[in-house]
């Protein structure tokens, strides 16, 4: 009995100190010491902003005029004290408060866009209490990022220092300080729970979640990592459940900052293409083993792209030496690039791999490189385009067939084809005719193919759709 016991006693010790050597290290006794030497670099912030009032409300509404009755006989005080007074417009002011951390000696303060947007003032409280009244140096709403100004004087200030957010794991312990619900210097604590999240908040998501309780006022606030470095700006919350916080890596910030405090806005370089996700049906009919990578479904005319010979159905797969993840990935990469820097671009073209060179252009206005939504999931009525069929339908193609209608319950219907698609290609193959369509079905079956991957014009925009084949 007892050979037993030792048998099964050291396998069982050794599991477990493999298990423990595979830990990361554990918290700290205490986060004491840390939030002291790192709160004189975070600040609250105030901003201010005025509204115009349209004046005051009177009994019977309007702005005073035709009430003299009740000023005769209420009198000019009462009609001050309940009703505003004297008919003039009268303006109000709406407050809100953030949080931001100190850039550097010269007075920059970093925080969130959503914090100052629209403020007609703005000041800054440091962790002793004095305050500065603040400049907006620039405001980057697409990744919720803006830059402050204070003149500091002869006033040393305590700036933070910047760490790199694309080292820190998921599980290792952060901490956040800000100024929650107006209450000052608050910190808390907690791991990084994921990173690259997609929240919805703009076109360049991609947060780090973290457990660190972050409330309403911590925006704008530091993400600190156990080094003491900034790793995040802390920005939204999920209030529909506890301990999921989501905070802007600071290397993506620090693209924007640099560019805010040089030139007061971001430009940012664009690439001219529509782009989609590669799922594993689309990448399994194009015959790749993975989905890294983004699937080009169309390049615009005369674009930076189009000009270094990038086509429709070519997957990008890196771009300037750095690994595309997926369709959210290349839109960021393109615009921390600077207009009119060459970059070299490793594309995926019918398995062939190539290298093309892009002079990238300038992005206008609030554009951006356009993610096209991908449906997956044949019961197809087509004809070919005539003259009468394009006016009839409005369709600005010249090649291909057009969808006349959908068999309900079809695959078609389930890959979500509609009335009025016109379908380019069958499996990367243009396509111009029935006889075209239906011989790439047919071949399609014979190899033995479970889908066909089919490119779609839809109102203007091209897409890839992968519809299964029936199997009779």
């Amino acid at each position: 009995m007892k050979r037993m016991i030792m048998r099964f006693t050291l396998p069982l010790t050794i599991a477990l100190a493999l298990a423990a050597s595979a830990v990361a290290a554990p918290a700290p006794d205490s986060f004491a010491d840390l939030a002291q030497e790192l709160t004189p670099s975070v600040v609250n912030i105030s901003s201010t902003k005025i509204i115009k009032g349209r004046g005051p409300s009177y009994p019977g509404g309007g702005s005073g005029e035709g009430n003299e009755l009740f000023r005769d006989f209420f009198g000019d005080d009462f009609m001050r004290r309940f009703f505003g007074g004297g008919g003039g417009t009268h303006d109000r002011k709406s407050q809100s408060l953030g949080s931001g951390f100190i850039w550097d000696s010269n007075g920059y303060i970093i925080t969130n866009n959503h914090v100052v947007e629209g403020a007609d003032e703005v000041s800054v409280k440091l962790s002793n209490g004095k305050e500065f009244e603040a400049e907006v140096v620039g405001t980057d709403p697409k990744t919720d990022v803006a830059l402050l100004k204070i003149n500091p004087g002869g006033y040393e200030l305590s700036p933070v220092k910047i760490g790199d957010s694309e080292k820190i794991r998921v599980g290792d312990w952060v901490m956040a300080i800000g100024n929650p619900f107006g209450l000052g210097h608050t910190v808390t604590a907690g791991i990084i729970s994921a990173k690259e999240r997609i929240i919805g908040m703009g076109p360049y998501d991609s947060f780090l979640q973290t457990d660190a309780d972050i409330n309403f006022g911590n925006s704008g606030g530091p993400l600190f990592g156990l080094n003491g470095k900034v790793i995040g700006i802390n920005a939204a919350k999920n209030v529909r459940g506890a301990g999921i916080g989501f905070a802007i890596p600071i290397n993506m910030a620090m693209t924007v900052v640099s560019q805010l405090r040089d030139d007061g806005k971001v430009t940012r370089a664009w690439l001219g293409v529509v782009i989609q996700d590669l799922t594993e049906e689309i990448a399994e009919s194009m015959g790749l083993k993975t989905t890294d990578g983004a699937l080009v479904s169309d390049v615009l005319a005369d674009g930076p792209a189009d000009k270094a010979g990038l086509k429709r159905g070519d997957v990008i797969l890196s771009f300037d030496g750095e690994v595309i993840k997926n369709n959210r990935h290349l839109p960021f990469i393109v615009a921390s690039h600077k207009p009119g820097t060459n970059v070299d671009m490793q594309v995926l073209r019918k398995g062939k791999q190539m290298i093309l060179s892009v002079t990238l252009g300038e992005m206008e206005g609030e554009g951006e490189e356009v993610v096209a939504a991908s449906k997956t999931k044949l019961g197809i009525m087509a004809q070919e385009i005539t003259p009468e069929l394009r006016d009839a339908l409005k369709l600005n193609v010249e090649e291909g067939i057009v969808v006349t209608d959908i068999v309900p319950g079809s695959a078609a219907e389930d890959a979500g084809i509609a009335r009025g698609d016109v379908i380019l290609e069958v499996n990367q193959e243009p396509v111009d005719s029935i006889d075209e369509f239906r011989d790439d079905i047919r071949a399609a079956k014979e190899e033995g193919r479970a889908n066909i991957l089919l490119l779609i014009n839809r109102k203007g925009n091209t897409i890839y759709v992968v519809v299964k084949l029936p199997k009779d």
